[in-house]
């Protein structure tokens, strides 16, 4: 088949989007690629189609294990064998995984970069015939990137094992610096890079300074009909917002990580199927999900990267339809910005500290314990040790920075089971077990006999449900059997997890630079300062400002953010007709006793406040308008109105 055809049989899609054909052929041709698609670009297809096209498997390095298991569902669903490597996984889990990409049928190998150095990967991989390495997320290998992961950094050594492999590195987000650095961190061969424009000229930027966040929200939801993000700082910001919309009859959830992985999962399912409308969320919200007709993201706080703006923003109007990005803020926020990198780049004593804590919390020795997995709960870690959380967490994130640990924010595992006799042992042993005899026939009748060549998804609910008994005891039948080594049982988690990517260390002589963390502090700074530079400006388009950030030059504005649309009212561009639809609109208000300005200015359409107030100036200067003693507009009588502007 040729990359169309597999398109097409796997996809079920007509055509590849713009450059997607001409990355999947330099893939093809052995070349080394660097590829730059904005967020909802289609990245994944640009290594996918290729490696159905060949013998072997691709190896895929993701940052996210929540972002592998999504990619993971959805290769299967295709009908491709698809697996996923990471931290917290049990080793006999791992074991089964990689002899089914040595021995099995699988076409892609998901792993966290934690993963590439552990010496169960590199011996089996040698044996698996791999035809292509990915790298997604490619930003995270680069120190001057907006997330940096150390053990990016083992990806170039990785290569050495897989030798005549090409490689294609994917990002929706890199500098000039961070795309120059993650081509020679992942030594290009043969390299080439194809980069779309970050332009999207679907989505309208607008930027609205205000103290009253609440109202302006409700009025932008009133405007742009359809569903919505609206981003938040913090989880008690998320609720709160939330109650805010709820009270004003806005169908709208919460999502933040101290929500259960269920309550997570049943409010993600009710926003993308359109039962809930608008989801207030923490970033972790949003990475992976890819709902097309998603019309306005709102952030209520400055992010800390544009990075990760145009990442969140982005998420918007990938149905090529009118969408809008829009940010509220006030002086509050950009002070809470440049305090928040304070926090986020702890002192060296700090971290020392946090690690000490780390070590006995959970009674690791000195030297002992590389890639060792526990459950973290950060509430109780941080009380325990007198910690604020947010001190807490961003001590670890600089400590996962400096690859001596990673924090795996919780992710929804389902239960797991693999049988690991042969049919005629099972069948022995139920003959000879009686008590567990209805249970393996219900497990075989459920899920079939693919139990036992690999670990397949079970519902503890559906077997009890199947043999009209309480879970408890489908539960206690199963440890059972997994102590029998009948079967591998791994019960569900939902949990944050916590590993020791390195052997312990002493406390006192952890291996962190000062230097190298002074740099890091000093990098987010910088990226923060061109947040605050893009929020406050008012002469250059907001996409220029954008593509400029990206090393991507245009001289063509984009016309429809806030600032194109202003300088648009103030050049006297406002048409005749603007002028005769918003003065019979105010004129209906003004009868109907809505006679406030700030009520009156909010029926405006979101790109359109401008035009509106524009009107209400000039027909005061008409005296069709005048203000009574309580500032409020009224109606006065004078002759035929002048035209607009």
């Amino acid at each position: 088949m040729n990359p169309l055809e597999t398109l097409r049989k796997y996809w079920g899609y007509k055509a590849f989007r713009p450059l997607q054909q001409d990355i999947v052929q330099a893939v093809l041709e052995g070349k080394d690629v660097l590829a730059l698609l904005p967020t909802g670009g289609g990245k994944s297809v640009c290594f996918q189609v290729p490696t159905l096209m060949r013998p072997g498997l691709c190896i895929v390095v993701s940052p996210l294990i929540a972002l592998m298991k999504d990619q993971v569902d959805q290769l299967k669903k295709r009908g491709v064998p698809a697996e996923a490597v990471f931290a917290g996984m049990k080793a006999r889990e791992m074991d089964l995984v990689l002899d089914n990409c040595i021995y099995g049928q699988v076409k892609f190998l998901y792993v966290s970069p934690e993963r590439l150095k552990t010496a169960l990967l590199q011996e089996r991989v040698k044996k698996m015939q791999v035809n292509l390495l990915a790298v997604d997320e490619a930003h995270c290998i680069s120190q001057w990137g907006y997330n940096f992961r150390p053990a990016y950094l083992e990806i170039a050594a990785f290569r050495a094992l897989v030798p005549n492999v090409n490689v294609i590195a994917l990002t929706a987000t890199a500098t000039p610096a961070v795309q120059q650095d993650i081509q020679e961190q992942l030594q290009f061969f043969h390299p080439i890079r194809f980069q779309k424009s970050f332009t999207r000229d679907n989505l309208a930027y607008v930027i609205r300074k205000t103290e009253d966040k609440d109202r302006q929200l409700l009025n932008i939801l009133r405007h742009v009909p359809g569903t919505a993000i609206v981003y938040v700082n913090t989880r008690k910001k998320a609720n709160a917002v939330a109650q805010v919309l709820q009270k004003n009859g806005v169908s709208v959830t919460a999502y933040h990580a101290g929500l259960t992985a269920l309550e997570r999962e049943a409010r993600q399912e009710a926003w993308i199927d359109g039962t809930t409308r608008v989801i207030v969320a923490t970033n972790a919200f949003g990475m992976g999900i890819d709902k097309p007709n998603v019309r306005s993201v709102i952030h209520l706080h400055l992010p800390t990267t544009l990075e990760a703006y145009y990442q969140e923003a982005g998420r918007a109007g990938r149905d090529e339809k009118k969408a809008y990005a829009v940010t509220l803020y006030d002086n509050r926020d950009i002070a809470l910005l440049r305090e928040s990198i304070q926090i986020a780049h702890p002192s060296l004593d700090q971290l020392k500290q946090v690690y000490q804590h780390l070590a006995n919390y959970y009674q690791v020795a000195v030297g002992s314990h590389n890639m060792t997995t526990y459950d973290f709960d950060l509430e109780n870690f941080s009380h325990t040790y007198g910690l604020t959380p947010q001190v807490a967490y961003q001590s670890l994130k600089t400590l996962e920075g400096a690859g001596l640990v990673q924090l795996n924010e919780a992710f929804s595992q389902p239960t797991q089971l693999h049988i690991t006799t042969d049919p005629k042992t099972l069948y022995t042993f139920q003959v000879a077990h009686a008590p567990y005899d209805l249970l393996i026939k219900a497990l075989l009748r459920l899920y079939g006999g693919e139990l036992f060549s690999a670990f397949g998804n079970i519902s503890v609910q559906r077997i009890a449900h199947f043999l009209n008994i309480a879970p408890q005891e489908v539960k206690k039948q199963l440890q059972a059997l997994d102590r029998l080594a009948i079967i591998r049982y791994c019960p569900q988690k939902a949990i944050p997890q916590l590993t020791f990517t390195t052997s312990r260390h002493p406390a006192a002589s952890l291996p962190l630079d000062r230097k190298i963390l002074k740099q890091r502090t000093a990098i987010a700074k910088e990226k923060a300062e061109a947040v605050v530079h893009y929020t406050t400006h008012q002469h250059l388009c907001r996409v220029q400002l954008l593509l400029e950030y990206f090393g991507e030059v245009t001289y063509q504005k984009c016309g429809q953010c806030d600032i194109c649309l202003a300088k648009a009212k103030k050049e006297g561009k406002c048409s005749a007709e603007d002028y005769q639809k918003y003065r019979h609109l105010i004129l209906q208000h003004l009868q109907a006793g809505i006679r406030e300005l700030n009520q009156i200015v909010d029926t405006a359409d979101l790109t359109a406040e401008e035009t509106m107030l524009a009107t209400i100036r000039q027909m005061l200067d008409n005296e069709e308008l005048s203000y009574d003693s309580a500032s409020r507009l009224m109606q006065t009588h004078t002759p035929q109105p002048k035209q607009g502007h």
